[in-house]
């Protein structure tokens, strides 16, 4: 089943504050697509009208084609997990799952002995075949997890609707549930939609990210674009831990404020600009300037996490091991190995990677 949206716009009840404003979005047949953003930002709001579960909207919100207006819900085969999972404590595990099922009216409802031959189905399909009988209380968070998933896929729906639904499991069960989903989604050839402020759960997941900022949508990109080309200092500073070097753009190059940040070639126009990028696309260059390096606690993906002291200002960099011997001596300078540069906000084409000219030649003494 494929969404098409079109300039949807929601206000808070008995308020003037837009929940969604001139949101536009496509997710096509059998897409995985992820809403990411930070609280407040319109995501569950994003999900909910998308279900029909929530209104009145300005715009149009399609499904297949078709205005889930006025359509009742049992015919929009839409499944939604919610966030708390939202299982019913005094049913069984088979109970739940076929809830969707038992409430179809008669003449749509399947027998009970399809119902039953269902169930165990999606029993088998979430890997839980023996505990049809067991109770919610009686099952960990993963295992809730599974059976609320079954819930929803029991009436066969073509979408899918995920309202935050990792957020109560431990990292390990976290990681194992998702990869399952995605195995779930490929084999079904479902379209899904997932809410998640966690980028890093949407990265491992979703085909495409839609990232979304006081009920905006900011970028919508497949996830290696966001971090190569993000469409703001935002969506750059969402998806991981950034370093941020006010400057200028002169002749061609960019040249930093801080004077131990070595310039580097800028192909966009001359003025001031902003150059974000992430901790490890960083080099310390021995007698590149007047920094000091500081090895700190901790690290990440094998390298170490240092602290560079720029005049009054101090930043946290990632380098590998061997760049250690550096540590405590004078005289550095910190090279940018890739910017994303801005300007006012907007991102400037032709940021180049890394180091050249006399920055070579540091690095090479380095």
């Amino acid at each position: 089943m494929s969404v098409q949206i079109q300039s949807l716009t929601r206000h808070a009840p008995k308020a003037s504050r837009r929940l969604l404003d001139d949101v536009s979005l496509t997710v096509e047949d059998g897409a995985f697509v992820a809403l990411v953003g930070p609280s407040g930002a319109g995501k569950t709001t994003l999900l909910r009208t998308i279900a029909g579960l929530d209104g009145p909207y300005e715009g149009s919100v399609l499904v297949d084609g078709q205005a889930l207006a006025g359509r009742p819900m049992r015919e929009r085969r839409i499944g939604f997990v919610f966030q708390n999972y939202a299982l019913f404590r005094h049913m069984t595990v088979a109970r739940n799952i076929s809830f969707g099922l038992d409430v179809l009216p008669r003449r749509a409802r399947p027998d009970r002995a399809a119902i039953a031959a269902r169930v165990a189905e999606l029993l088998e399909l979430i890997q839980l075949p023996a505990l049809g009988g067991a109770y919610p209380d009686q099952l960990s968070g993963g295992q809730r997890q599974r059976v609320a998933l079954a819930r929803a896929l029991a009436t066969k729906p073509g979408l899918l609707l995920l309202d935050e639904p990792f957020g109560a499991l431990d990292p390990i069960v976290r990681r194992q549930i998702r990869r399952w989903l995605r195995g779930l989604h490929d084999q079904l050839g479902l379209t899904t939609i997932l809410v998640t402020h966690d980028h890093e759960e949407a990265l491992e997941v979703a085909d495409r990210l839609v990232v979304m900022q006081d009920g905006r949508i900011v970028q919508d990109a497949a996830a290696e674009m966001l971090d190569v080309a993000p469409a703001t200092p935002f969506v750059m500073e969402f998806l991981g831990e950034a370093l941020e070097f006010a400057g200028r753009i002169a002749h061609g190059r960019f040249e930093p404020d801080d004077q131990d940040v070595l310039s580097f070639p800028a192909g966009a126009g001359e003025g001031p600009a902003t150059a974000f990028l992430r901790p490890h696309e960083t080099r310390l260059v021995a007698g590149g300037g007047a920094a000091r390096a500081t090895p700190l606690a901790g690290g990440r993906g094998g390298l170490r996490r240092v602290e560079v002291a720029l005049g009054a200002r101090v930043v946290e960099i990632l380098v590998p091991p061997e760049r250690l011997d550096l540590i405590g001596a004078g005289g550095l300078g910190l090279e940018i190995g890739r910017a994303r540069l801005f300007r006012d906000g907007v991102p400037l084409t032709g940021a180049p990677p890394a180091a050249n000219g006399r920055e070579r030649a540091r690095v090479a003494a380095g």
